[in-house]
């Protein structure tokens, strides 16, 4: 029966060993694989490494590791169970595959570069553990939405779900702009308040709600009249915004705003029992007003006050317009750039349709004139709005 000491020399006669000096030169062109325990990692790292615990790597390398191609650097402490790693990494496809000799420890006492790497609170793994499950997000993806920073245009039927979903899966700021106050009627579709804040700034029943909920999220109120005046100050600074707002003037100065600052916009809308979902992602997608050129009369386009919406069809919509945000924030499949989702919930059914640029687009087009962001309260508008959610 074979010793721990002869087993691993007998990996270590079957595998490529590199000392720190060479991959030092090479940082930036290999992948550092690092399969200390959390604890280990949480107190120091090489640079960029990915993290997975040795006795998790048969089942998790390939989510995290796909291209089995590429150069990888494996290290531990000292280099034993780098050595054991690298035998099996090999064993699974993977064809260039060298441990590190020394590991951590020599790397950091010959003085070389390493870093303190953010990671996930106990309590933080617990309430991802789902999220962390998933190779396409795992604790790096985590850890980036807890530093991502999504704005809510309104806290009403479709900003409720969103920023429901949107705290739940711990994106670290959130921004909430809506200047109304909770009202009776809101409650049949705006789930982020309820009975007891009738009469209250929505805002500040959306901060409840949210914190309540997570105390992980950041939340920044706005409690003003989005305008021309104030919304890039505003939405400077986010990775995205989620537009639940319900009014033409608010959606072509967005738009604008968005283009200037290049910030993607999931865009949502609903009416009566229908509702559509896309995202305008700035120069690489169609803008809004590629999507309505023109906005119609105020007698065809009847706000949901006028026309009435079925309560929980924003909650579909809202929650669509979740998963796109945190598709874009983590780059994941194939977020609605360039298609348009509608849903009708008389019918059940989903279609998607494509859109394109406009070359002739007044605001993203080949020859479009240098954006200026001005009020457009006058569009199918007979008054002016606040950015209201429907």
């Amino acid at each position: 029966m074979a010793t721990p000491r002869e087993l691993l020399n007998q990996v270590k006669a079957v595998i490529r060993e590199v000392e720190p000096d060479e991959v030092e030169k090479r940082l930036g062109e290999v992948t550092l694989l690092d399969v200390r325990e959390p604890d280990e990692y949480d107190q120091g790292a090489l640079p960029g490494a990915v993290h997975l615990p040795r006795g998790h790597l048969e089942f998790q390398v390939e989510g995290k590791l796909p291209d089995k191609s590429a150069p990888v650097v494996v290290y531990c402490a000292g280099g034993m169970r780098s050595a054991f790693a690298a035998k099996t990494l090999a064993d699974l496809g993977y064809s260039d595959v060298v441990s590190l000799v020394g590991g951590f420890n020599k790397w950091k006492d010959d003085g070389r570069p390493w870093e303190t790497p953010a990671t996930l609170t106990g309590e933080q793994r617990n309430r991802y553990q789902r999220h962390l499950l998933l190779p396409e997000v795992g604790e790096t993806g985590q850890l980036k939405l807890l530093q991502s920073k999504v704005l809510l245009l309104g806290a009403g039927g479709l900003g409720s779900p969103a920023a429901l979903y949107l705290a739940a899966a711990g994106v670290g700021t959130i921004g909430i702009i809506d200047m109304d106050v909770v009202d009776a009627s809101n409650l049949q579709r705006q789930i982020l308040h309820n009975m007891d804040r009738v009469g209250e700034r929505k805002v500040d029943s959306a901060k409840k709600t949210l914190t309540a909920m997570n105390p992980d999220v950041d939340v920044v109120t706005y409690d003003v009249r989005l305008g021309a005046d104030n919304i890039l100050d505003i939405i400077d600074g986010y990775d995205l915004i989620v537009d639940g707002t319900d009014n033409f003037p608010t959606r072509y100065l967005v738009n604008d705003a968005a283009l200037l600052k290049r910030i993607p916009v999931v865009h949502g809308s609903i009416f009566r029992f229908e509702g559509q979902v896309t995202v305008f992602d700035p120069y690489r997608g169609p803008c809004y007003r590629c999507f309505v050129p023109e906005p119609p009369p105020a007698e065809l386009a009847p706000s949901c006050a006028e026309a009435g919406v079925l309560g929980v069809l924003p909650g579909i919509v809202g929650s669509i317009q979740a998963i796109e945000a945190i598709k874009l924030l983590l780059g994941l499949g194939d977020p609605l750039v360039g298609r348009l989702l509608a849903y009708d919930a008389l019918e059940e059914t989903f279609r998607t349709f494509k859109m394109r640029r406009d070359p002739a687009c007044p605001a993203c087009g080949e020859r479009a004139a240098p954006i200026v962001i001005a009020e457009y309260d006058d569009l199918c508008m007979p008054h002016a709005t606040a950015p209201a959610g429907v």
